[in-house]
């Protein structure tokens, strides 16, 4: 019988101080790594891919150079490695902490193995991916930037990676721990939260959709519920959650099949 497998993401906004470069917020990358590791220990044949995004790190030079619009000139292409520095950079720091709380991961970096055309991946060898899930190994992607065929060079979210990887390992439950509490109907009052996105009220929820105030170059919460519906809707993934990390526990309440925050699933049960 194939274990269950749960995707992942810390949005860069939660794993840094998204307004200020460089600054990653160490206690709480700390505290989320303590959390994966428990929920882990606590259920040994679960298996979890993870994700990160960029935040203060990647977001600001990639919204200088517009490298997630393409890459042309000798400037962007300067741009596009002074983002892919900072994405790594990032990414150093979270395998560190996720190595001193005992997870055992390793970090695959898009910049690495993926090609695009017009932002679609049209390649991506998942053999090592495939390989640390079956060997109880953590396996990393995050936010990064990729060649593309079409338009040269631009930014891959870790929500667009979750989808493709999706499409080829079905994860049961997808998990999307930020900053807010959820999806909000009101933001940025923040006072009507949604309990569920099901494609019978996506339409009259879309416009209330709003960007978080800092840079995201990815396209913010309007593109994440919609990149998430199509998990729930065509990849026969079952529940997509949109919580707070912020909130100590969530993480590890997630990863143990609570519910917290905003669903996205096919029916209002989910």
């Amino acid at each position: 019988m194939t274990t269950p497998l749960f995707f992942l993401k810390l949005g860069g906004s939660l794993i840094t101080n998204k307004n200020i470069p460089h600054q990653a917020r160490s206690d709480v990358l700390k505290r989320l790594a303590d959390e994966i590791a428990r929920a882990l220990t606590d259920q040994p044949g679960v298996r979890l891919l993870l994700g990160h995004g960029s935040g203060s790190f990647g977001h600001i030079p990639a919204k200088k150079y517009q490298t997630r619009d393409g890459v042309a000139t000798f400037a962007q292409w300067r741009g596009l490695v002074e983002v892919w520095h900072e994405a790594r950079a990032l990414n150093t720091i979270v395998m560190e902490v996720l190595h001193e709380s005992g997870v055992h991961a390793m970090a695959f970096p898009p910049s690495a193995q993926v090609i695009t055309s017009s932002h679609k991946i049209t390649h991506w060898d998942t053999t090592q991916i495939a390989a640390c899930l079956d060997n109880g190994i953590l396996p990393v992607v995050y936010g990064d930037v990729v060649f593309d065929q079409t338009i040269g060079g631009t930014i891959l979210s870790t929500e667009e990676q979750f989808e493709f990887l999706a499409a080829i390992f079905k994860p049961a439950r997808v998990l999307l721990a930020g900053i807010e509490k959820g999806v909000w109907m009101d933001f940025p009052k923040r006072k009507e939260l949604l309990d569920a996105i099901t494609p019978r009220n996506l339409a009259m929820v879309d416009p209330h959709l709003e960007s978080s105030e800092s840079p995201d170059v990815t396209g913010g919460m309007r593109s994440k519920v919609h990149n998430m519906m199509n998990l729930v809707t065509n990849l026969h993934c079952q529940q997509v959650l949109i919580f707070s990390g912020l909130d100590e526990g969530n993480v590890f309440q997630a990863l143990t099949g609570r519910k917290v925050g905003t669903c996205i699933t096919l029916d209002k049960k989910g």
